[in-house]
């Protein structure tokens, strides 16, 4: 868009959500996610006033929609960050994201995130800003701070659509590995247990939550580690399957039985075997392109601190054995 539109309700969109009713008009463009930040931030008016995007729709409603905001400049002091890409065409580009990098600038993290390095990289992504201005080029999925590993990102609005779709109805296949604390008895557990913010502890998500949301995830052993000495409490490599995406979800899982991820302090996880942040790394990513809908898979492998503690115990980390680890029942 680049000036205002405008659209006439009638009989037949009565009664509906106000975000519903301006996505509808604006797909595949926009989705309703970013439709409801353009209404908040004042961009979609009702009559010539603002409105939520809760508000129900009445017939003969005038629906204005104001151009997006142009994105707000970066004023980064950092330096953007080392990146390697994975894989890059029209539509998309798959990126390994190191750990210690924010995803995007945040009050406590404004420079070097990995919005920073793609727009180093790719300087067209400035142009996918959000409709209220806020830079967050192309990004349809995230991981931790310290969290590692692989992550797809939309370059054109189609692509974003797309994608979100994707990772909406959960047809996107995530695959973690993550080494935990202690030795798990059992080859496979399923963690069925919903995930909210702390009643307390606000920086900390819990399985013991006032708003929890459902979360799902699939854990498989994949090695057993005998303790080292005898002050430690031996450890586990794991592949994680996430059904849900819940923040912090895998993290708060392995918490919730006993194992939290070596390093993740803010969940009890021990600074043992190297790990000065939590072992937790995104190892492989299944999903259809956006445009052609062609079955992709891209995979990051396990990064130095795992490569390391994998190889005092005698384990592989060569392109068959991830493969390995990725196809196990």
């Amino acid at each position: 868009m680049t000036m205002p539109t405008t659209f006439t309700a009638d009989s037949a969109h009565a009664g509906m959500r106000l975000d519903v009713f301006v996505s509808a008009h604006l797909a595949p463009q926009y989705s309703r996610s970013q439709v409801a930040r353009m209404i908040k931030a004042g961009l979609v008016t009702v009559n010539g006033a603002p409105a939520r995007a809760a508000a129900a729709v009445r017939a003969g409603d005038r629906i204005e929609i104001a151009p997006p905001k142009a994105p707000l400049p970066r004023e980064s002091t950092g330096e953007a960050p080392a990146i390697d890409v994975l894989y890059s065409d029209d539509e998309m580009i798959v990126v390994d994201k190191p750990a210690g990098v924010a995803v995007h600038p945040s009050p406590g993290h404004p420079d070097g995130t990995l919005v920073d390095a793609l727009l180093a990289r790719f300087p067209e992504l400035a142009t996918m800003a959000e409709p209220d201005g806020v830079l967050r080029p192309g990004i349809v999925h995230r991981l931790d701070k310290d969290t590692s590993g692989v992550m797809v990102v939309a370059r054109t609005p189609f692509a974003r659509m797309a994608l979100s779709r994707q990772f909406k109805e959960r047809t996107v296949k995530k695959t973690y590995l993550a080494i935990v604390r202690g030795v798990i008895p059992r080859d496979r557990v399923t963690i069925e247990r919903p995930v909210g913010r702390h009643p307390v502890e606000r920086k900390r998500m819990s399985v013991v939550s006032r708003t929890p949301r459902a979360a799902v995830s699939h854990v498989t052993v994949l090695h057993r580690f005998k303790p080292a000495g005898r002050d430690e409490p031996g450890a586990t490599l794991v592949r994680v399957v996430p059904e849900t995406g819940r923040t912090h979800q895998i993290r708060v899982h392995l918490a919730s039985i006993g194992h939290p991820c070596l390093g993740d302090t803010l969940y009890g996880g021990p600074k043992i075997g190297g790990f000065t942040r939590q072992a937790l790394h995104a190892l492989a990513i299944a999903i259809s392109h956006p445009k052609s809908a062609e079955p992709m898979e891209f995979i990051a492998p396990p990064p130095a601190d795992f490569a390391a503690m994998l190889a005092r115990h005698g384990v592989a980390t060569t392109a068959s054995e991830i493969r390995r680890w990725i196809a196990a029942p």
